[in-house]
C-alpha cells in the first residue's frame, strides 16, 4: 500500500498522449499520481517510470490501475483500488477517450461506432465523476490542495467544432461539454470544483495519421499561434488548476488551441 500525504490525482487515460502529459506535469508539481490505462500496460509502465524520474520528492507515489472507463465494472474496481492504494483522491482528470476506428461520412457511420465513442468518452468519466464525488461527499475528507477536491474534463474542440467525418466523437465531446456544467453545478455546494478543458490540434497518437493535412493547415492559419498543442500544453493547464490558480472559477471552459476558437475575418 502507498504511503503518502501528498495531493494524489487519479488520470485516467494516462499512459499515452495527453494523458501522459498531465501525469508528468503533476509529478514536477509535487503530486502522488493514479496512471489509469485501458489495455497498454507497458505505456503505463512508461509514464510510472518517467514521472519517477522527474519527481522532486521520495515521497510522491505513482500507481497504475488498470481499468476501462467504458465498463461500470472497471470503473467501480478502479475507484475502489485507487482509494485503498491511496488511502484518498484529491483530483479527478477525466482524459481517457477514443476517436472512431473508421472516419466515416455520418451518412455511412455505424451505429456500432458511435455506441462505442458515447460509451468511453460521455458514459464513463460522467459516471466516473458521479462515483468519486459521491464519495467526496459522503465522506467529507480534507483536501491536500489549495481551494478543495477538483475536476477536470478533457473535451476538444469538436464539442463545437463540427467535422462530418466523425460526428460520433463530436457528439460524445459536445455531451462531455454539458457534463462539466451539470457536474460544476452539483458540486459547488460542496466547495468541489469543475473545469473543462477544450484541447485544439494536438500532436498526439491519434492525430498521427492525419498530420501532413494539418501541418499544411496551421502553416496556412488555421491556429492563429501555428504550431501543434502538445500534451505538455495540456499537463500545464491541469496543474495550474490542480494547484489552485483559479479558485472562483468554477464550471469555466479553458481553451488550449493556440487560438482555434477566435472567430476571425
Amino acid at each position: 500500500m502507498a504511503k503518502t500525504d501528498r495531493p494524489v490525482a487519479l488520470v485516467t487515460g494516462a499512459s499515452r498522449g495527453l494523458g501522459r502529459g498531465v501525469a508528468l506535469e503533476l509529478a514536477k508539481a509535487g503530486f502522488s499520481v493514479g496512471i489509469n490505462y485501458a489495455g497498454n500496460r507497458k505505456a503505463a509502465e512508461e509514464t510510472q517510470a518517467a514521472c519517477r524520474e522527474i519527481a522532486p520528492s521520495t515521497d510522491q507515489q505513482f500507481e497504475i490501475f488498470q481499468a476501462d472507463i467504458g465498463k461500470r465494472e472497471d470503473r467501480e474496481r478502479l475507484v475502489t483500488e485507487a482509494w485503498s492504494t491511496f488511502g484518498y483522491l484529491d483530483a479527478l482528470v477525466n482524459n481517457a477517450g477514443i476517436a472512431p476506428r473508421i472516419r466515416a461520412d455520418i451518412l455511412e457511420a455505424s451505429e456500432e461506432s458511435f455506441e462505442e465513442l458515447i460509451r468511453i468518452n460521455l458514459q464513463g468519466p460522467y459516471f466516473l465523476t458521479q462515483m468519486v464525488a459521491r464519495r467526496w461527499v459522503k465522506e467529507k475528507p480534507s483536501s491536500r490542495v489549495l481551494g478543495g477536491f477538483k475536476i477536470v474534463f478533457v473535451t476538444s474542440i469538436s464539442a463545437d467544432t463540427a467535422s462530418i467525418q466523425r460526428g460520433e466523437y463530436c457528439i460524445s465531446k459536445a455531451g462531455l461539454a454539458m457534463a462539466v456544467k451539470l457536474w460544476a453545478s452539483r458540486l459547488a455546494e460542496a466547495g468541489i470544483q469543475v473545469y473543462e478543458l477544450r484541447p485544439g490540434i494536438m500532436a498526439t497518437d491519434m492525430t498521427s495519421g492525419v498530420k501532413t493535412k494539418y501541418d499544411t493547415l496551421i502553416e496556412q492559419g488555421l491556429v492563429p499561434q501555428k504550431r501543434w498543442g502538445t500534451p505538455e500544453d495540456v499537463g500545464k493547464a491541469v496543474r495550474s488548476l490542480l494547484e489552485g490558480d483559479f479558485p472562483f472559477s468554477t464550471g469555466s471552459v479553458i481553451h488550449i488551441d493556440g487560438g482555434f476558437h477566435v472567430s476571425r475575418l
